[in-house]
């Protein structure tokens, strides 16, 4: 005998379900539902169909001209002998110093944000000021290196002032990211690291960070990629305009990909405009190989994860 029967043999009259709302509010819930995901299914569409406009645009003004001569001559006034050779070391070193200096600095800040601070609001107000400077203009930093490491601290458009604004411009994204990676790190490792007797440096430095590593590595490879194609910043501190040689030290100057792609692409010379799209793709494929390294090492630790 079911439930309602009982209850009608016991003399109880069975109460009718409560409704919270009416047909009328259910269905216009519903109706606002599918438009808002009609509204974000046709921007995602309009983003693609952009991207993919101007990729095939740049593919087809710069891929008749990638060839080796490109990536292996100097810079120079005539579009026939101009290369990439030099912006290419130069953006190498800047990639290595900026690498240097922003990922021990912003590695060393989540981990103390995460494991040694205290929860009080003064630590809350650092982690949302990080969280702000994260969405910062670029530009914006390389006024603040202009003046501080370009001026105040007399370095020039050398190439240590550029990792320094560079490191400024990716240090929010290296901390955000390894926070990230730190929280997710299972509390039960921490307590049974303590349970053995080790000390909260030991826990962290042979149990939390090993665990975190792919996490973090993800984040900063990331953060190097935007870093390797910002140019406002560079131009920003007075970087050369037309630099015929590679840097060979800290203090000298330098080129940069983007750089040397905005020069080109603002020539009044078309073949240099055509060398522009073609430094474009280098660029792009360069920086598709470090997002793909990105997904592969978070691919890695999800599968060894699992097992």
């Amino acid at each position: 005998m079911s439930t309602i029967e009982q209850a009608i043999e016991r003399g109880i009259e069975p109460k009718a379900p409560i409704v919270s709302e009416d047909s009328h509010g259910l269905g216009m819930r519903h109706f606002w539902g599918t438009a808002f995901e009609y509204v974000c299914q046709a921007a995602i569409w309009v983003c693609l169909v952009i991207l993919v406009v101007l990729i095939l645009a740049t593919l087809w003004k710069g891929i008749g001209i990638l060839d080796w001569r490109l990536l292996t001559r100097n810079p120079s006034v005539s579009p026939e002998r101009a290369g990439l050779w030099v912006a290419i070391m130069g953006s190498t070193w800047l990639l290595v110093l900026t690498a240097s200096i922003a990922v021990p600095t912003g590695v060393a800040a989540a981990i103390f944000l995460e494991e040694y601070a205290p929860n009080t609001w003064w630590v809350g107000l650092i982690r949302t000021n990080i969280a702000n400077l994260a969405g910062v203009p670029s530009v914006v930093y390389g006024m603040l290196g202009l003046g501080v490491f370009a001026n105040f601290l007399a370095l020039g458009p050398s190439v240590l002032s550029a990792a320094l604004t560079l490191s400024l411009v990716i240090l929010p994204v290296i901390i955000i990211a390894s926070q990230e990676a730190l929280r997710a790190v299972p509390g039960s490792l921490r307590n049974a690291s303590y349970a053995l007797g080790a000390t909260r440096w030991q826990t962290i430095w042979h149990q939390v960070l090993p665990s975190a590593v792919p996490g973090i590595m993800t984040g900063v490879i990331l953060a190097l990629s935007r870093a390797i194609g910002e140019a406002a910043p560079l131009i920003t501190i007075g970087v050369a305009g037309l630099n015929f040689s590679a840097p060979d030290g800290l203090m000298d100057r330098y080129a940069a990909l983007p750089v040397q792609i905005y020069l080109w692409a603002t020539d009044a010379d078309a073949a240099f405009r055509e060398k522009a799209a073609g430094g474009i793709i280098v660029l792009l494929v360069l920086l598709l190989c470090m997002n793909a390294i990105a997904i592969f090492i978070r691919y890695r630790y999800s599968q060894a994860t699992t097992r």
